[in-house]
């Protein structure tokens, strides 16, 4: 990046920035400013700016040809969220002799636009007078996401307990008052529903646990061997034990599996969801395929992918790059939303990968793969 010319006031035509020297051994020897990810500014002692890089540009929607050259508080017209001048209230070039640089805060742009700005005073020695002006810009916008996000979390998790709670205070304040009143068979309806909605708050608090640990990068596997084939077989079990037709179900298993190791749960809350999304969202077959796969993870050769297919409407082109985040639902149907968002935390924890797409019945797709991770004093 070049430095642009200013004109120092009083000037008569276009003179170099005092002190300017080429953009590049601002930000050190061989680093371009405009590699960094922050939005760099940089104001000479009599304060011109002498370096504008890409970032600031995309931050301030300002071109470095109109900054460069400038002063500082015109280039950056700064204001805090009172709406006063930045530059006044810090004065970097007059101010307190002992001064060094001005913390992270959120100033606005002109337009309300908000950044996230940080300044470096650069002086000559420990009380000397300030030598350059360094400006840190970062956008505002992923912050306000993550917030957003936080905030969803919140209003979605009252909302989810707000019914079984109040459900069980309900018939437990009911009981508690009219014990006397209700025979067995009324008593024992209101105290499996009371049971039934506990169950539905601790997987709710198990999924806000969760959440927390893979967001946090915390997430604790154990890994033990793990035959994938039976454990989708105990699943199937499961539904048609509760139900479910039989025929609703197809395993094929294609043989032979490496020998996986994996975090036994972890695999079951992932099976768990994945074929719960299909029997409750998808129609027709519930297809489940468990094949020797190439392992995701660099330096090993074979992994365990498992494919999970219905043959119903399946997920419109345009909802499958939000299948993975928080909050999303195929359907009204039940659930919170953060299922899907908890096994792509747990296949990535292991090291594998997940993909949605359209299956060959039309209904959806799902297809994760683990690497087989077998110990070091094994392999």
């Amino acid at each position: 990046m070049s430095v642009g010319t200013s004109r120092a006031p009083g000037a008569s035509g276009p003179e170099r920035p005092p002190g300017a020297r080429p953009a590049g051994d601002l930000a050190g020897p061989g680093i371009d400013p405009d590699d960094l990810p922050d939005g760099l500014v940089v104001a000479d002692e009599h304060g011109y700016v002498v370096c504008f890089n890409a970032a600031a540009e995309r931050i301030t929607a300002v071109p470095a040809a109109e900054a460069l050259g400038q002063r500082l508080d015109k280039a950056l017209p700064l204001e805090d969220l009172e709406g006063r001048r930045w530059w006044q209230l810090t004065d970097p070039y007059s101010g307190l002799a002992i001064r060094v640089g001005q913390p992270e805060r959120n100033l606005l742009l002109p337009g309300g636009r908000e950044v996230l700005a940080s300044a470096r005073y650069v002086r000559s020695g420990p009380t000397g007078p300030v030598r350059r002006v360094v400006v840190s810009l970062r956008d505002t916008e992923a912050r306000r996401r993550t917030e957003r996000s936080h905030a969803e979390l919140i209003a979605t998790v009252a909302h989810e307990l707000r019914s079984p709670l109040t459900s069980v205070k309900g018939f437990t304040a009911t009981l508690l008052a009219k014990w006397t009143r209700f025979t067995d068979d009324q008593k024992r309806l209101m105290l499996e529903t009371v049971d039934a909605d506990a169950d539905r708050v601790t997987r709710l608090i198990a999924e806000l646990l969760d959440i927390s640990r893979i967001d946090s990068g915390r997430l604790e596997l154990r890994r033990q061997p793990v035959d994938m084939g039976a454990a989708v077989g105990r699943h199937i079990q499961a539904y048609v034990a509760a139900g479910q037709p039989a025929d609703r179900f197809l395993l094929r298993i294609q043989q032979p599996l490496p020998a996986l190791w994996a975090d036994p749960d972890k695999v079951d809350q992932v099976l768990s969801n994945l074929i719960e999304n299909a029997v409750r969202h998808g129609e027709g077959t519930v297809t489940i395929d468990v094949t020797p796969a190439r392992s995701p993870r660099e330096g090993e050769d074979t992994g365990t992918s498992v494919i999970v297919s219905d043959e119903g409407t399946g997920i419109p082109e345009e909802s499958m790059n939000r299948v993975f985040t928080r909050f999303w639902r195929g359907s009204k149907r039940g659930g919170t939303g953060l299922g899907l968002y908890i096994v792509k935390g747990i296949v990535e924890a292991h090291g594998g990968v997940i993909t949605v797409g359209r299956a060959p019945g039309g209904g959806a797709e799902f297809r994760f793969t683990l690497p087989v991770a077998v110990p070091a004093y094994l392999a």
